[in-house]
């Protein structure tokens, strides 16, 4: 659960993460290496979506929300 946190915190305001937060994940048992991880990924996909927002981007029919792959 402390990495879901972790990364909603990164998705809703980057700026306020700590050195706190981060102790917090090492006490939760993360290495400082999935830490990395968890903030790089997170932080692609919130870039990756911004810029496709930004540039008007829409979903291909199959990932439409309530629709399958398979139709």
């Amino acid at each position: 659960m402390a990495i879901l946190d972790y990364a909603e915190r990164i998705t809703r305001d980057a700026a306020s993460i700590r050195r706190a937060h981060i102790q917090g994940l090492r006490e939760a048992g993360l290495s400082d290496e999935e830490i990395l991880h968890a903030a790089a990924i997170t932080s692609y996909f919130n870039y990756i979506n911004r810029v496709s927002d930004a540039l008007g981007v829409e979903l291909e029919p199959e990932w439409e929300e309530g629709r399958s792959v398979n139709g």
